[in-house]
């Protein structure tokens, strides 16, 4: 179900959640496109139908495109404008989408403290690295879920090398000063997480090591998770740099520095950030991050939770008033922080 979105101007519209929800360090993620040259078994895709189900099922595909660049550049505008200042784009894989460019390249410049995070599988960054190069983005996460081409091929389904991905990492760090890993914890992976973590330093990459989070799509195989103690183990076998960080949005962590490279581990034991429609939730149990990021999709849709698409509001009718469209998602937040959607 889409959610219509409500009738409001601006003064009648309660911006608070919205501001508050920024000023916890709320991520806006922004879905260039379903695509992906990658199938990772666990891809939860933000909450459309992941590349590796469509692989397996041909029947089972992801939304049509309804998105332009510029309806992209102004719901992205007009949320910043609204209050929020962090915007992460994700995929799929976002330089898969042929909007890349025209979006990335066009993004407003809204002064100190508004942040753009591009989010990669690394595969395509040399390719696109010359017009990257000419965009406002702070900084390049490089998803790094593998570190051999044996484990490369079992958990993305993929022919594709590690020396691909490797090499992006190294484009991303020939144009952005700002590049950083992040590695899902995983018995595919376990074995190879120290070299991860290896590579990481000797580079000076920040990294964050994540523990999996359960949906629909890759609950047949949760057993191949792994837990984080792991790696806290061997991270304080290297250094006493560690505390622990459970404010803001999102699931808490443990935060480590060796050499003075950050080193993240994003543990579901230490809480996350529930609101008010979590509480009659049926699939609380179940949720291990909260609400901490509000999902836009390729067709004008917005999630502020991946385990409930019916909470799903339509902005597509809004692109053409851009108030319009930032009031009706701070009535969408407010209302899911006080628990009446």
């Amino acid at each position: 179900m889409n959610l219509a979105p409500p009738t409001v101007t601006d003064d009648t519209t309660d911006w608070t959640a919205l501001r508050n929800f920024a000023a916890l360090r709320g991520q806006l993620r922004v879905s260039l496109t379903p695509r992906c040259n990658l199938a990772c078994w666990f891809c939860h895709n933000e909450g459309d139908v992941p590349p590796p189900v469509t692989r397996q099922d041909r029947t089972q595909q992801p939304r049509a495109r309804s998105l332009t660049a510029e309806h992209y550049l102004t719901l992205i505008t007009a949320l910043m404008r609204a209050g929020i200042t962090r915007t992460y784009f994700t995929g799929g894989e976002p330089l898969a989408s042929p909007l890349a460019r025209p979006v990335l390249e066009n993004l407003p410049d809204l002064g100190r403290g508004h942040t753009f995070t591009l989010i990669t599988n690394g595969t395509l960054v040399r390719t696109h690295q010359p017009w990257l190069a000419g965009t406002l983005l702070d900084r390049v996460k490089v998803s790094l879920h593998y570190f051999s081409d044996d484990s490369l091929r079992a958990i993305a389904g993929t022919r594709t090398g590690i020396t691909t991905v490797l090499d992006g990492i190294d484009a991303a760090r020939e144009i952005f000063d700002q590049v950083e890993l992040n590695c899902l914890l995983l018995q595919d992976n376990a074995h190879e997480v120290p070299a991860i973590l290896d590579f990481a330093l000797n580079r000076r990459l920040p990294v964050q090591f994540i523990e999996l989070v359960g949906t629909d799509f890759n609950e047949a195989r949760t057993a191949s998770a792994a837990s984080a103690e792991a790696v806290v183990a061997y991270l304080r076998t290297l250094t006493a740099d560690e505390h622990t960080e459970v404010t803001g949005v999102g699931q808490g962590r443990r935060v480590f520095r060796v050499d003075g490279i950050q080193i993240d581990v994003i543990h579901r034991n230490l809480g996350r950030h529930h609101v008010g429609q979590c509480g009659t939730c049926p699939l609380r149990p179940q949720c291990v991050e909260g609400f901490w990021a509000l999902r836009v999709d390729h067709d004008g849709g917005l999630q502020p939770c991946l385990l409930r698409e019916d909470l799903r509001l339509d902005l597509k009718e809004l692109l053409a008033d851009p108030q319009q469209l930032a009031a009706a998602v701070a009535g969408h937040i407010t209302a899911f922080t006080e628990g009446t959607l």
